[in-house]
C-alpha cells in the first residue's frame, strides 16, 4: 500500500508541474503577443542603408571565417535561462531565445541572459515608527522571479535592485499604518498585503512577486522589559482569580459538610477517627484529643475536693 501511495503522489506532482509549465507558457505567449502588437502599432523606423551594410558585412565575415566563426555565433543557454538579443541596439523580434542553442551575428549582436529561477532577497532591518509611536526594527524576506525576460531587460535598468528597493519602501509604508499588536499578531496578513501592492507595480517590469514574509520584529530593550512586567502582572492577577474561585468552591463544600454533620452528630466522630487513622502512619505525630469543657470542669472540681 505504501508503494502505491508513493507512486500516486509522484504522479500527482508530475501532473501539477506539467500544468504549471503549460500555464506559464500560455500566459507568457499572451503577454508577448500583446507586447508585439503594441510595438507593431508604434511606427518603427526602417533600417538605414548603413545598418544594412553592417549586417551584410557581418554575414560576409561569418562566411569568410567559416568554420571558426561557428564557435563565436552559436551560444547555449540552460533550461532555466532565456536570452534577449539586441542587433545594433534594437530588439530582435519580441521574444526570447532558448533554452538550448541559438545564433547571433558577430560584432553587431549583443544578448543578455536572464535567469528564470526564484530569487531570494533578505531585506535588511528597517527602522519603523508604528501607528502607536513605537520604534521597532523589522526583517523580511522577498521571493521573486522574472516573468517576462524581454520586458524586464527592455523596460527596467536593473530589475533586481528596483524590485528590492520597492519592497523595502512598501514594507516601511505598510508597517507605519499598523499598531504594534497588529504587527506582532498579523504577520501573514501584512505579508499578503505587501505582496499584492508590490506585484501590481512589478507586473509592468516583467517581475512576479511570489511571496513576502516578515521574518523578525525586534523591540527596544525598554519596551521588552515593560511588556515582560505587564505579562507577569497579568499572570499574577489570573492566578489570584483562580485561587479565589477555588476558595469559593471550597467554602461551599465546607458549608454543605457542616450541614450534614449538624444533622448526624455521629458523622463528626467518624470524621475525627478518619483523621486519626490518616495521621497514624507517621510515628512522630503528636495528636491532640479534644475534651469537652463540662467534663474538664467536673474533673477539676473533683480534684480540688480531694
Amino acid at each position: 500500500m505504501s508503494v502505491r501511495k508513493k507512486k500516486t503522489m509522484a504522479t500527482i506532482t508530475t501532473i501539477q508541474r506539467d500544468n504549471d509549465q503549460q500555464i506559464f507558457a500560455r500566459m507568457s505567449t499572451q503577454v508577448t503577443d500583446s507586447y508585439s502588437d503594441h510595438n507593431n502599432r508604434v511606427q518603427q523606423p526602417e533600417s538605414s542603408l548603413f545598418e544594412n551594410l553592417l549586417i551584410l558585412g557581418s554575414y560576409l565575415l561569418l562566411v569568410s571565417t567559416f568554420p571558426i566563426s561557428l564557435f563565436m555565433c552559436f551560444k547555449i543557454v540552460q533550461e532555466y535561462e532565456r536570452a534577449v538579443i539586441f542587433r545594433l541596439g534594437k530588439l530582435v523580434g519580441c521574444g526570447t531565445r532558448g533554452p538550448g542553442l541559438f545564433f547571433v551575428l558577430p560584432c553587431i549582436d549583443d544578448y543578455s541572459v536572464v535567469d528564470l529561477r526564484t530569487i531570494t532577497y533578505d531585506i535588511p532591518p528597517q527602522e519603523v515608527l508604528t501607528k502607536d509611536s513605537v520604534t521597532i526594527s523589522v526583517d523580511a524576506v522577498l521571493f521573486y522571479r522574472i516573468w517576462l525576460p524581454t520586458i524586464a531587460v527592455s523596460n527596467v535598468f536593473d530589475y533586481g535592485q528596483a524590485t528590492q528597493l520597492l519592497t523595502s519602501v512598501t514594507l516601511r509604508n505598510v508597517l507605519g499604518t499598523k499598531t504594534l499588536s497588529e504587527i506582532l499578531y498579523d504577520r501573514n496578513k501584512i505579508g499578503i498585503d505587501i505582496n499584492e501592492m508590490v506585484d501590481t507595480v512589478t507586473k509592468s517590469w516583467g517581475v512576479k512577486i511570489e511571496r513576502v514574509e516578515v521574518k523578525d520584529v525586534r523591540l527596544p530593550s525598554s519596551m521588552q522589559r515593560s511588556m515582560a512586567v505587564e505579562a507577569e502582572t497579568t499572570r499574577d492577577a489570573r492566578a489570584k482569580i483562580i485561587a479565589a474561585k477555588g476558595d469559593l468552591k471550597a467554602s461551599y463544600g465546607l458549608k454543605e459538610a457542616s450541614e450534614i454533620m449538624s444533622v448526624e452528630p455521629m458523622s463528626f466522630q467518624l470524621r475525627f477517627l478518619q483523621n486519626l487513622s490518616s495521621n497514624s502512619f507517621d510515628k512522630e505525630t503528636t495528636i491532640f484529643y479534644p475534651v469537652p469543657m463540662p467534663m474538664l470542669t467536673v474533673s477539676l472540681s473533683s480534684i480540688s475536693r480531694s
